[in-house]
Formats: C-alpha cells, structure tokens, sequence
C-alpha cells in the first residue's frame, strides 16, 4: 500500500475522540481511519501521568504496526501529558495533538480567553503555559468541569438537567470576562450549541475537533500524504465492548459506525 494510502490513526481515552474523527471524515473525505478508544482505561482525567503515558505508548504502539500515516491524539488529558513521550518513541511518524491547533485558532493579543476541561487537562496547564508563552498579554481562565464528559458519554446533553450542569459551570467566576471559550475536550463539541446559547453567543467557541481536522490537512498537504483514494477502509476499535458504547458511539460518529474489541494487554 502507498503511503498516502494509509490510515490515519486516531485515539482517545474513550469515544470522545469520534468527534474529531467526525471531524476529519468531513474536511477529508477520502482518508480511511483507524480509531481506537482506551474504554477499559476511561476516564484519563483522574489518572497519574505515568499511567496515561503507558496507555498511551501501547496505543500508539498499535496504531504505527497497524500502518497509520499519522496519529491524531484526540484526548487533551493524552496530548498534554503523553505527546513529547510519543514523539520521543515513534520519531517517524507524523504526530498531532488537540491542543496546538487550539491555541492557534484562539490567539489574540491582550484578550482573555476561557478553557474547560477535565481535571487532569486543566491541572496540567498545558493550555495556560502554551498560551503564555506564545503571548504574556493574553489573560487565560480555566476551569476544569469533570462532570461534562460522563454526562455527554451517557447520552445527556440535550435534557433539562444537562442544561443544568453546563448553566452552573459557565456561572462561575472562574470565567468572567471571557471573549473566547475553549472546549479543551474531545467530549465537548455535542455540547457547543448549548454552550453557545447560555453566552447568547457573544463568546467565540474553539471547538477542538474542526480546528484539529483542519490542521491535520495542512501537515498531510504539506507532507504530500493527502490520499487520492476512491474507497474508505475504516476501522473502529475500543479496549472494552459494551452495547452502550456502541450507542454513544453512534451519536459521536454516525449510525454507521461498527465498533470492534481489541485487547493490547495494558
């Protein structure tokens, strides 16, 4: 197989991570993908930087012997605390993370932008330190919102009680002030037109899975990678199987979507 033939690897600590593959199948409909989603190790959020590092690791292990072109780690809490020690072990392949692509999108000099996500992202401070160190005069308010995503991954964020949850985080002080919000989770995105509604859409959102998808363009246009292919040869892969996943699934991707188990002994 050519190499601009080969699959884009994509991965995440569940099924979150579909959106971005939801994502890049729109900006770039004749990529053929290979996702996988660590659901025996879910959620990242609360888990040490060692242990995601080694989830990570075995992930990407798969993905490079499975003949990806690239690799998509769609999972801030992996990007922020996994990327450099990817990069470090498969120094060949071309590597993105949700997090860069953001920052991009959001700079503004002396504005002030907002970042949610779980708590092992928004601990990390990897968007405040990137932000920093890119512009000093950029104010960044963050504020991690664990409930979202094991609500989103349910099925709840459409019903009163969602609208609820997401009213009380955006409430907060935490995030006053903001011009732009940044949905710094992979999960996020089901929930950004309710998000856009509670800020009578005053506050530009970054939505992480278009700005990721459209970064992946550039670097495969640029690396002469994109593919010309007439038929799409995906594969969806996830580390625990459960009727439910497979259902969410469906929400995240599309009701066409087959989710196949795959054990990698982590």
């Amino acid at each position: 197989m050519q190499m601009t033939e080969q699959p884009i690897g994509i991965f995440d600590s569940g099924i979150g991570g579909l959106t971005v593959a939801k994502a890049i199948r729109k900006f770039l409909p004749k990529e053929s993908i290979l996702y996988f989603g660590d659901t025996k190790h879910l959620p990242y959020g609360d888990k040490s930087a060692k242990v995601i590092q080694e989830y990570a690791l075995k992930i990407a292990g798969f993905l490079n012997n499975n003949g990806c072109k690239m690799i998509v780690i769609a999972c801030n809490t992996a990007s922020s605390l996994a990327h450099d020690t990817i990069k470090k072990t498969y120094p060949k392949i071309e590597l993105v993370n949700v997090i860069d692509p953001v920052i991009k999108k959001a700079y503004k000099p002396n504005s002030c932008i907002g970042v949610i996500g779980t708590k092992g992202t928004i601990k990390s401070n990897i968007y405040t330190n990137k932000i920093k160190e890119k512009d000093n005069s950029i104010i960044v308010k963050s504020m991690a919102t664990p409930l979202l995503a094991a609500m989103i991954e349910e099925g709840f964020f459409k019903d009163e009680i969602s609208q609820t949850i997401i009213k009380n985080y955006l409430s907060k002080e935490e995030l006053s002030g903001i011009e732009q919000l940044i949905l710094a989770c992979t999960h996020y995105p089901l929930i950004q037109q309710s998000i856009n509604t509670f800020y009578n859409h005053k506050v530009t959102i970054i939505d992480s899975a278009s700005e990721v998808a459209k970064f992946v363009k550039q670097v495969l246009k640029k690396k002469q990678l994109l593919s010309q292919s007439t038929s799409l040869n995906d594969h969806f892969y996830i580390s625990d199987y459960t009727q439910s996943f497979e259902e969410s699934a469906k929400r995240f991707f599309g009701n066409d979507i087959v989710l196949k188990e795959v054990s990698l002994s982590v």
